[in-house]
């Protein structure tokens, strides 16, 4: 194997910017327990209160809004409970749209709250993995609570038309919802401009640390409380806060915003780099998502012949690290539900890899995929037709 290491996984997760390490270090004076009143936990407690203003000037909303949890998988959570407590006190009547293309927090949670009772239908996308509008419509009635509808998929990349389908959820008196944990850093997101109630990110999807994340809100949407224990978060979500943690994803998005124009820029001067490169050289080549209307650093492709794991594990000897599909979602031999909910035939479903391009990759991260990935592909398939 050569001695070059080039990691393309970064909707997995990124690595921490070395901003992020840099404050959270300095941050180790702020110890102090936030919620406490002496000098040590006012200290903690004015970091957290600029890191929860940082987030809200990167999403367009406001400090007030913004609640931290551990990640937008819990983040997801709560929404939908609020959701199914909506629908409770409505004596069980009401329904929960979402896309078949969600992100395993939002699909494995939808099909649990489905073996309770609550009534939950599933939006259908189009070939290139974009929601289908018509078929969101044609759902929507007035008995719809909330509409859920990720910013963009974290597979294809496929960017979603949120505003549109806020506006259709909103004209029928649902809340709406967007997981917008791949879209932060890359695209513009504002709630208030969107529409959104409620948003879900994670800070280790954009050079932040891991366990840390938020859920915003917007005007009245409703919270409960779905834990119980101290003030924290206006008692919603109790708990000593994570100093160094928060303070970290306050960084993080100070960065995203400062440096949004210039990586996205970047990153896709990069990923059509990748693409071309792979089309001119390997033969049948697939390239799954919406290609106008996607993510700048994401390239989901099939190579027809040659098994997805195969191409992962020949990547990874030379020091290349790819996915399969979604990092949530490893250790099942099923091909991507994503690409099979855009019609995707299941045999080419499971010869895809998603390139996922960050900050820390270069021009020459690229060529040496490129020079790398065509023999590997030309092995796999003359092995699979011995």
């Amino acid at each position: 194997m050569d001695n070059k290491f080039v990691y393309l996984d970064n909707n997995a997760t990124t690595q921490i910017a070395p901003e992020v390490w840099q404050i959270m270090s300095e941050s180790q004076q702020l110890f102090g327990n936030a919620s406490s009143m002496h000098g040590f936990g006012r200290a903690a407690a004015m970091g957290i209160s600029k890191a929860r203003g940082q987030v809200a000037s990167l999403i367009g909303s406001n400090s007030d809004n913004i609640y931290f949890t551990s990640g937008a998988t819990e983040s997801n959570n709560i929404v939908f409970n609020i959701a199914t407590s909506l629908i409770d006190k409505n004596g069980g009547k009401g329904r929960i749209l979402t896309t078949t293309i969600e992100h395993p927090a939002i699909i494995e949670t939808a099909k649990f709250l489905r073996t309770k009772g609550y009534k939950i239908d599933f939006v259908n996308v189009d070939s290139s993995g974009l929601l289908d509008l018509d078929d969101l419509k044609n759902k929507l009635d007035k008995d719809v609570v909330l509409v859920s509808v990720m910013s963009a998929n974290n597979e294809t990349g496929t960017i979603q038309p949120i505003k549109e389908a806020a506006a259709l959820a909103h004209a029928v008196g649902a809340l709406f919802h967007s997981d917008a944990t791949q879209s932060i850093g890359k695209v513009d997101i504002s709630m208030e401009e969107i529409g959104i109630d409620y948003l879900s990110l994670s800070a280790h999807k954009f050079y932040g640390p891991k366990g840390i994340g938020v859920l915003a809100t917007r005007g009245k949407a409703p919270l409960f409380n779905l834990m119980h224990g101290g003030h924290q978060e206006k008692g919603y979500r109790p708990g000593t806060y994570n100093n160094f943690a928060i303070i970290g994803l306050g960084k993080a998005s100070d960065i995203a915003k400062r440096d949004l124009s210039f990586e996205r820029e970047k990153l896709w001067t990069m990923r059509e780099a990748l693409r071309k490169g792979i089309i001119d050289r390997i033969d049948e080549v697939i390239v799954n998502g919406n290609q106008e209307h996607c993510l700048p650093g994401t390239l989901n492709v099939s190579f027809p012949g040659a098994e997805g794991e195969s191409i992962l594990l020949y990547l990874d000897m030379e020091g290349i690290a790819v996915s399969t599909g979604s990092a949530c979602a490893t250790g099942s031999l099923e091909p991507s539900y994503v690409l099979l909910a855009g019609g995707l035939d299941i045999e080419i479903a499971h010869g895809s890899i998603r390139f996922s391009l960050g900050r820390y990759n270069s021009m020459e991260d690229v060529d040496y995929v490129l020079e790398k990935l065509p023999p590997i592909i030309k092995r796999i398939r003359e092995m699979s037709t011995r």
